[in-house]
């Protein structure tokens, strides 16, 4: 889990010293040792104030167990760009992607349907992909990052900025609970745009 390593170092930054006063880092090669604060004084005495935390009944082994997946959902959600473009040198930034424990919220403005009024598009869920058509002809799809279940899935389109439609979906997901980390795996071979 990525969250286990901050952790893990916030539990040692608690179970050390405390201090109003700048404080200090360091490690050795083969293991962190705690933070301790020091201040300095016009005499150059070394002088620390420590807070007992031992009542928060944390060890160090506590803090290397695994978040619980639903405590993660509760309190994050992920969100993020990815490029439409085939190209790879090209990131027009043209899906936005907000994930939760249950779904996806996705808004996409591609480029290459710049013009196509947004009542002749629509949208064709499968279990692994997403098509984007234009007047019942398949103009564009993506390959997602994970297995939805196309019979929740939803849409919207919308006339957009700079006559861009916007196409905004709704795409649930057959495992709950599973993160994706983004909507766009690859650009389908089949897009004309």
């Amino acid at each position: 889990m990525i969250y286990t390593p901050f952790l893990f170092f916030s539990g040692i930054h608690l179970a050390s010293s405390f201090s109003i006063l700048p404080h200090t880092y360091s490690a050795t090669s083969s293991c962190f040792r705690p933070i301790t604060f020091l201040s300095s004084t016009s005499n150059s005495e070394n002088n620390s104030t420590s807070i007992d935390v031992s009542d928060l009944n944390i060890t160090l082994d506590d803090l290397k167990k695994p978040i619980p997946k639903e405590m993660l959902y509760e309190t994050f959600k992920l969100a993020g760009y990815q490029s439409t473009s085939r190209i790879p040198n090209v990131d027009d930034e043209g899906c936005y992607w907000v994930e939760n424990e249950n779904d996806l919220d996705v808004t996409l403005q591609i480029p290459g349907l710049r013009g196509q009024p947004a009542a002749s598009l629509s949208v064709l869920f499968s279990t692994t992909t997403v098509s984007i058509t234009a007047f019942g002809r398949v103009v564009y799809s993506v390959i997602q990052m994970g297995f939805s279940d196309p019979d929740d899935c939803s849409f919207i389109t919308e006339d957009g900025e700079g006559m861009v439609p916007v196409i905004q979906m709704n795409i649930k997901k057959r495992d709950v609970g599973e993160r994706w980390g983004g909507f766009i795996l690859d650009v389908g071979e089949d897009s004309i745009l």
